[in-house]
């Protein structure tokens, strides 16, 4: 009879511990995830860096927060200057670009889940100056002619996909973002009819697709 009696309030006692685990479980699930205010901002140090030694001068940031608990709104800004002198053509521009969207971690930290790995799709568009001194077009009997273009003003738009990784630097608010690029031109402005050879933070191409990359030193707020 003894043992008939702790049976049945050890019994009792593991139903009532289950059942309390259980509920715990379900009001867990039932949270969820509520946005704060939260923002990293990140300046390309490799681009900036390299502008010193190159024709390109190209300085760009970005400020991104996290919406949910694995996807993180991003917006760049920036400011590009090139050059362009091959096959004949000698051109140059600059101007300002931005791009808007979104990266999706596909890895992160459990305990800091601005830590990890990430890809994502960005909308990005250039307003720029632009001016061609020297143009290649073929004359009569295929002689080889240059004209040139005065000054003006264009635009582009393309889309650009987001691979890479967000890193803590130790435990401070300062990350290291590294990031790669592709990108398709899907629309752009013509001058007398004629694609242009450098699109500001696209990049130098005479086609429609471009890589990039960047080696940002960010600060989360």
């Amino acid at each position: 009879m003894k043992a008939k009696s702790i049976f049945i309030s050890a019994f009792s006692l593991l139903s009532v511990a289950v059942s309390a685990q259980q509920e715990e479980a379900k009001k867990q699930d039932s949270v969820k995830w509520k946005y704060t205010p939260n923002f990293i901002v990140g300046v390309d140090v490799l681009n900036a860096g390299a502008s010193f030694f190159s024709d390109r001068k190209l300085y760009q940031g970005f400020i991104s927060s996290r919406l949910s608990r694995n996807v993180h709104a991003v917006l760049d800004l920036g400011y590009d200057r090139n050059i362009y002198q091959k096959n004949g053509y000698d051109a140059k521009a600059d101007g300002f670009f931005m791009k808007l969207g979104g990266v999706y971690m596909l890895a992160s930290d459990p305990e800091n889940a601005f830590n990890g790995f990430y890809a994502g799709a960005k909308l990005a568009g250039s307003f720029y100056n632009q001016e061609y001194k020297t143009i290649p077009v073929k004359g009569l009997n295929n002689e080889g002619v240059f004209v040139s273009l005065d000054p003006s003003t264009q635009s582009s738009y393309w889309i650009e996909a987001s691979l890479g990784a967000r890193i803590q630097v130790f435990d401070s608010n300062f990350f290291i973002d590294i990031n790669a690029q592709p990108r398709y031109l899907a629309y752009t402005t013509k001058q007398e009819g004629i694609t242009p050879m450098i699109v500001p933070g696209f990049g130098r191409s005479s086609g429609s697709f471009n890589m990039g990359v960047s080696w940002s030193l960010a600060y989360k707020f």
